[in-house]
């Protein structure tokens, strides 16, 4: 007999049973709906924290910080030991962006320097954390701008890209007042308004309020700098950009030297008789490689040449292992409903075999193959396997949809409670139709070893 005959007989055998049918086939469909439900909420769970992970610092970054964790700034990449037994300090410096730019894997390497300044528009004022990478390296971070772009590489000036959450922080001089005392933004755009900054806090602040037995202080030079960019989101859209003002790190060294000429730049080391270095050194440097299951290595390595890397690995590890068992328990909770099913579909085989004793009797004497015989009802257990597999699928997609949509409402900052990738699916289809034959082998099993006589005997 033909697979097209074993086929066509199946289905015609389960849709003279209509009623029958419908409701084992209704069994699978509300089996596979839940296994599949179950574990796409914790597939959801675990997407949405990698999103988060990824939002809050990525998952393939590494922060490399001088090793003692103190004194940030004031590192050298030299390891050696000074005469007299006295051990230098492994600063961060372009030796060492060097250096971790050789290990295998590592993708990226730009500095960080980081500097606090004053902006002033008008009598509006604010405390700015400026943060200045490579563009390279502004790329890779995925920063969403609403308007404008990110500074040019290169540019000769300095041009800075706001958090969406900076226009906050300014306040009146005159009146103290602020956008968290009246809940009113400052009538500032950043992206056109002319914001003047001043680098030398010190200066400024002693020309200020000068003591009665110092010397008074002129007050430092201001700078008009340009806005390239804004970052996207509302005042209460909070993400890792939010409060900070990016800038070419390139560009930020040419004004700070600029600015401060010989003197120190603040946080940065002085010699022993209180005069700046020639070289500026970095508050950190930002790592990325290429690939997640090369972070630890990596990580390993930059330790072992005495600087602190931290990423988020051990999170991302942490995470993984207990969203799997929240995976495996929701899946056997699921799995349960489709066991029930699988009764279903066994009590619906062997009740077609009782009725149909007489017509497996008469296949047998006209000299039909045993294994066709058990091919027509394995196929028919595929069958309903399949049709609820599927029905299941789009049931499963609808709740999802209810799910997300209900979570959204909330207003939840997880955007997929409920995540159905097409291999969960695909491997839902399969999985009823192999449990529909498994519960349908030892029926078929049975119809096949009837004996042909007392078959034809049965009424």
């Amino acid at each position: 007999m033909k697979i097209l005959d074993l086929l066509r007989m199946s289905a015609g055998s389960l849709w003279k049973r209509k009623v029958r049918t419908i409701l084992t086939v209704l069994g699978v469909v509300v089996g596979t709906a839940s296994i599949v439900v179950m574990v796409s909420l914790g597939l959801g769970l675990n997407k949405s924290s990698m999103d988060q992970i990824e939002k809050y610092g990525g998952l393939t970054t590494i922060n490399v910080y001088e090793a003692s964790g103190q004194d940030m700034m004031f590192e050298t990449s030299e390891k050696a030991i000074a005469g007299g037994g006295t051990e230098k300090k492994i600063r961060l410096d372009d030796k060492a962006v060097e250096a971790i730019a050789a290990i295998e894997h590592v993708e990226i390497v730009s500095p960080v320097l980081e500097l606090g300044v004053l902006a002033k528009y008008g009598s509006y004022e604010s405390n700015l954390n400026v943060r200045g990478m490579t563009l390279e390296a502004l790329q890779k971070m995925h920063i969403e701008l609403s308007e404008g772009s990110l500074p040019e590489a290169g540019a000769a000036k300095l041009s800075f890209v706001y958090g969406n959450q900076v226009i906050t922080d300014f306040r009146n001089a005159k009146t103290n007042d602020s956008y968290w005392m009246s809940g009113k933004l400052p009538d500032i755009n950043l992206m056109e308004d002319p914001v003047f900054v001043i680098f030398d806090m010190d200066a400024y602040y002693q020309s200020q309020n000068p003591g009665e037995n110092t010397t008074p202080v002129a007050p430092p030079k201001k700078y008009l700098i340009e806005a390239s960019g804004l970052v996207a989101g509302g005042v209460e859209d909070y993400n890792m950009n939010s409060w900070n003002v990016f800038c070419d790190i390139d560009a930020l060294k040419t004004q700070l030297k600029k600015t401060f000429k010989n003197k120190a730049i603040p946080g940065q080391p002085t010699t022993s008789s209180g005069k700046p270095y020639k070289e500026i050194y970095y508050n950190s440097l930002y790592v990325n490689v290429d690939d997640l299951n090369a972070l630890n290595q990596v990580q390993a390595e930059i330790n072992e040449m005495g600087y602190q890397a931290s990423s988020n690995s051990e999170w991302v590890e942490s995470t993984k292992e207990q969203f799997g068992y929240i995976q495996a328990v929701l899946g056997g909770i699921g799995a349960v409903s489709l066991f029930v099913a699988a009764i279903g579909i066994t009590n619906t085989m062997m009740m077609s075999i009782y009725e149909r004793t007489k017509e497996i009797g008469v296949m047998k004497v006209l000299g039909c193959d045993l294994r066709n015989i058990q091919g027509m009802f394995l196929l028919e257990a595929g069958y309903i396997g399949f049709i609820g597999g599927c029905i299941g699928i789009v049931l499963s997609f609808l709740i999802s949809i209810i799910i997300n949509t209900v979570v959204n409402n909330m207003g939840m900052e997880m955007t997929n409670l409920s995540y159905i990738p097409p291999w969960l699916a695909f491997s839902a289809i399969i999985f009823a139709v192999v449990v529909g034959m498994v519960a349908g082998f030892f029926p078929s099993l049975r119809a096949m070893r009837l004996s042909p006589l007392a078959a034809i005997r049965n009424e």
